[in-house]
């Protein structure tokens, strides 16, 4: 469907806070730039094509400008997967849980047994 792996382009912790800022509203390539003054425009830009050949963001262009805004849709793969390893990651501990209520349980009742004892038996 698209180029470049949604989590392929989220992997890059740049691109990450490229999203988290588009997240709170469209920006120009220029203000983003500026978001990241540790690295040079032109590798600003690398990271935009990657995340819209994600299709993470769109860009619009107005006049000179270009407008990127995030797209939450290819996000929800995303959020399946980690539904999905949540889902088994609770399914573990309900299960480890299960586990401990069982053995608590026994250990009580063993508490509560009378001893057996040569005298009492006959």
């Amino acid at each position: 469907m698209f180029a470049v792996d949604v989590f392929d382009a989220v992997a890059d912790p740049v691109r990450r806070r490229i999203v988290a800022l588009l997240g709170t509203g469209p920006r120009t390539a220029g203000a983003l730039a500026a978001a990241f003054p540790e690295i040079s425009r032109p590798a600003v830009s690398r990271h935009l094509r990657v995340l819209r050949e994600a299709g993470l963001i769109t860009a619009e262009q107005a006049g000179r400008e270009r407008h990127y805004q995030v797209d939450h849709r290819p996000l929800q793969e995303i959020e399946r997967w980690l539904s999905t390893v949540r889902g088994q990651v609770w399914e573990q501990r309900l299960d480890a849980l299960e586990t401990e209520v069982h053995r608590t349980r026994r250990a009580h009742a063993a508490e509560e047994e009378p001893p057996m004892d040569s005298r009492s038996a006959g």
